[in-house]
């Protein structure tokens, strides 16, 4: 596969800036613990679907110990509208009752503590400290997995591959908006069914692009 340039990725990520200069998660959250609730209720399933759901179950709960109160079969209820809720309401009850037990109710700010969490693993880890925290790290879900080799910006077929390629070809500067710039670009421009080429203010970098052009 072909990969971009240093100097290419560079001008990647001025395009991603100038285009949006600011990018944060879509979901909806109010502390550390409800980000990390929503972005375990995403797996599978849209930001948008995961808002509807949490909207009302953040106005009475926003801490583990509120969780437990609240219990799985109210959770389930709440976000029944979620793909594989009953798998995601045990998750969140139980890591609920972890960060109490472990972590004082509050969440670690380390991935492999997080990573020990029910339902967290490492793209949701990385989310977390992302999006809470400010560290340059980079959440591979399937829109980064799909549109990371497509452009030329990494190599690998794993999200771990993906990732560390990632890591080790973007330069430290856009590490903390990178991941937001691709998961949008891969949600509404470099979509899977019917990528929107002629929208896409990367067309003439993209090796995609270049190869199908020839």
């Amino acid at each position: 596969m072909e990969l971009l340039s240093a100097e290419e990725i560079v001008q990647v990520m001025e395009r991603f800036k100038a285009h949006n200069p600011e990018p944060k998660s879509e979901l909806k959250w109010k502390n550390p613990y409800t980000l990390l609730v929503s972005v375990v209720l995403s797996a599978q399933a849209t930001d948008k679907s995961v808002n509807r759901a949490t909207e009302k179950l953040y106005e009475i709960v926003q801490t583990p110990q509120q969780m437990l109160a609240l219990g799985e079969e109210a959770l389930s209820v709440y976000i029944k509208s979620i793909g594989l809720y009953k798998t995601k309401a045990r998750h969140v009850i139980a890591l609920s009752q972890k960060l109490i037990d472990d972590f004082s109710g509050e969440v670690p700010h380390s991935r492999d503590s997080l990573m020990t969490l029910p339902g967290v693993g490492r793209k949701t880890a990385n989310v977390v400290l992302n999006v809470v925290w400010g560290e340059p790290t980079m959440p591979v879900d399937t829109h980064l997995l799909r549109i990371s080799p497509k452009i030329g910006l990494a190599e690998g077929k794993t999200p771990l591959e993906v990732e560390q390629s990632l890591l080790s070809r973007i330069p430290s500067s856009y590490l903390n908006c990178a991941h937001h710039w691709l998961i949008l670009h891969g949600r509404y421009i470099c979509t899977a069914r019917n990528p929107k080429c002629a929208e896409c203010f990367l067309c003439d970098l993209c090796k995609h692009n270049e190869s199908s052009s020839r």
